[in-house]
């Protein structure tokens, strides 16, 4: 059963009241909770209900206690030495239902006290319509008190689903009424206001859940791993593969020596499944009434609105989203980054169908290499090339792949080439497996989680900084990850060089591209047949300095008033 964690203050003085909780714990709605002890064993009834003056909530001679809750159990309310007079009977819960519990309390003649109210932790949330709907359901044991998206149409589900939640437009509009009032902030915007949100929150002292990728460049990737450990904040990236046994299983047997050493891994995603290879669109349409265009563009530069960028395809143009790296690496590369223990890589290179400079292309390589790490006590960790593939494109089928075996597992694919053995690892880091056939039995040294991804996040979110456990993908793995994922954004961008690109990963920048470089961009393709002929007519941006292009690709010029908080130094 999941385990979850509450700070809660209680002192009874009674008689043995006898109370069976068969209550999930996953979502509830209580004024207060309830700590017990029976035989050093301690629990939590969630379920001293809205039933009238029967419950008074009081400060007095109250004790803070950290509670572990796992149930089903059976406890015994007794030998509680300090109370207010107060008569209660929790009786039997009645009836069940998700989301809800249901008890009667009854006079009693019992002297007893109930503390203040424990509410959890209180989130607002930008970016609601699309997986941020999905991150709220995971964080509904807690108060939801804001909500915003720039598309009222989108999210008016969310919206109905939380009726007391306030209801926004312009995060910072929502920040500015609200974010002294919140404990905690979860951000699934488009791939380019991540960054500028996030940064805000966490100067603020808020905890942080921030959806994949959790930049659009790596500076800001850098900017938000220092910030987060400057304000001892408790963080999160939504690649919710991190927080499942796969990832972990698939590390141990890497650390373990099973594969031997991995000088080559190959990586690949079934997607795009959102258009993309686009020119932008001619057409400028009326902007809806219930969207906000100009919060939606935020940092980037204005352009007018058309129905084509946004809700979902935001992903497939430049100035928004990052593509299928930006979407896929991050569950996919994850094994990858953690279990080979990477960090940046020092060279890059990357290739693609027509690239042009408005819309990610429709497949696209891109080659990472990283140097030599120090070794394990059971394995080395020499240098490693991995390749990443998507739009369709996929690795050569391994030697000992059975014929029929698709290597697609949930939408794609890590394949580690060892000395002594092949592991392919799913999406999200699922059914890791040995070509060879043989299930290994590593030992377990990385610590599982019990409950979910955003559950992980919350529990970090209670726990005092000094002693906190990182969630699974805190920002001090998550970020330097990223940076990998984005790098391959900006590697195929600029693969117009025509050259492998070396990359000093503690300055953020490239070290061989010449002073004089130039570089250009298609913005249309131009081909046409004419008479049964084919017909090539390009356009090109005009040429720029190749070392300046590079530099924007990897800190973004912020636009329209937008600007992040400097960069801190340790």
């Amino acid at each position: 059963m999941s385990k979850l964690m509450y700070r809660v203050t209680l002192g009874f003085k009674t008689r043995q009241i006898e109370v069976f909780i068969n209550e999930p714990l996953y979502r509830f709605d209580a004024d207060a909770l309830v700590t017990v002890r029976q035989e050093q064993r301690l629990g939590v009834h969630v379920g001293i209900f809205r039933t009238g003056a029967l419950l008074q909530e009081r400060n007095q001679n109250i004790t803070a206690r950290g509670v572990e809750v796992d149930n089903p159990f059976f406890v015994s309310f007794t030998d509680y030495t300090h109370g207010t007079k107060l008569g209660i009977k929790i009786a039997e819960f009645n009836s069940y239902q998700f989301g809800h519990t249901h008890a009667a309390v009854e006079k009693q003649g019992h002297d007893g006290v109930i503390a203040h109210r424990v509410l959890g932790i209180k989130i607002l949330a930008v970016g609601i319509g699309g997986r941020g709907s999905s991150v709220l359901r995971g964080l509904e044991t807690e108060e939801i008190i804001g909500l915003c998206d720039v598309d009222w149409k989108y999210a008016a589900k969310v919206f109905d689903r939380y009726p007391n939640a306030k209801r926004y437009n312009d995060y910072r509009v929502m920040f500015a009424e609200m974010l002294d009032q919140a404990d905690a902030v979860v951000v699934a915007t488009a791939d380019h206001t991540h960054a500028i949100i996030a940064a805000q929150a966490i100067v603020a002292g808020k905890h942080v859940y921030v959806e994949k990728p959790l930049t659009h460049t790596v500076y800001e990737s850098r900017l938000l791993t220092k910030l987060a450990k400057k304000y001892g904040v408790a963080t999160q990236m939504g690649n919710q593969g991190a927080s499942m046994d796969g990832v972990k299983q698939a590390c141990e047997w890497i650390w373990n020596g099973e594969i031997g050493e991995v000088t080559k891994v190959e990586a690949f995603t079934d997607r795009p499944i959102w258009p993309q290879g686009l020119e932008r669109p001619a057409e400028a349409m009326p902007v809806p009434s219930t969207m906000n265009w100009e919060a939606f563009i935020g940092p980037a530069p204005m352009r007018p609105y058309n129905a084509i960028y946004t809700p979902w395809n935001f992903r497939g143009w430049w100035d928004f989203g990052t593509g299928a790296l930006g979407d896929m690496a991050c569950h996919i590369l994850h094994t990858v980054h953690k279990g080979l223990k990477l960090k940046y890589p020092t060279k890059v290179q990357g290739s693609s169908t027509l690239l042009l400079n408005e819309s990610c292309p429709n497949a696209q390589m891109v080659k990472y290499v990283f140097p030599a790490r120090d070794n394990m006590p059971k394995v080395a960790m020499p240098e490693v090339e991995v390749t990443w593939y998507d739009g369709g494109l996929k690795p050569n089928r391994p030697e000992g792949l059975p014929a029929g075996v698709d290597l697609n597992i949930d939408g794609g694919a890590a394949i580690f080439y060892g000395t002594k053995d092949t592991m392919i690892v799913g999406c999200y880091g699922n059914r890791p497996y040995l070509l060879s056939g043989r299930v290994p039995d590593a030992p377990k040294v990385l610590r599982r989680v019990e409950t979910n991804h955003q559950q992980d996040w919350i529990r970090a979110c209670k726990e005092h900084a000094s002693v906190r456990v990182p969630s699974a993908s805190d920002f001090s793995e998550a970020g330097p990850f990223n940076e990998m994922v984005v790098m391959g954004v900006v590697a195929v961008r600029l693969q117009g060089l025509n050259m492998e690109l070396e990359w000093d990963g503690e300055k953020m920048e490239f070290t061989n591209i010449p002073a004089d470089a130039k570089i250009k961009t298609v913005i249309s393709d131009g081909f046409t047949i004419k008479d049964g002929h084919p017909t090539f007519k390009k356009t090109y941006t005009e040429p720029v300095n190749a070392r300046e292009f590079a530099k924007e690709l990897i800190q973004h010029t912020y636009q329209n008033g937008y600007r992040l908080p400097d960069m801190p130094t340790e």
